[in-house]
């Protein structure tokens, strides 16, 4: 199974907690914020990012 993952642009602050957390499904743009890299098949790691994204600009869609 995998998951398209999300990031919010008008709502990330760019505070990197999803990058440090799972660095191969997030980076850090040169715009500050957040930016998924690839869909995942690695629901624990994108799950935990988007729940520790203080502003819940992530969203998590089963493709």
């Amino acid at each position: 199974m995998a998951w398209k993952v999300s990031v919010d642009q008008d709502t990330c602050i760019g505070d990197a907690i999803c990058a440090s957390l799972c660095p191969d499904v997030f980076e850090m743009g040169d715009d500050g914020k957040a930016h998924p890299i690839v869909d995942t098949t690695d629901l624990d790691c994108a799950q935990e990012a988007a729940e520790a994204c203080p502003v819940g600009a992530i969203t998590l869609e089963e493709i």
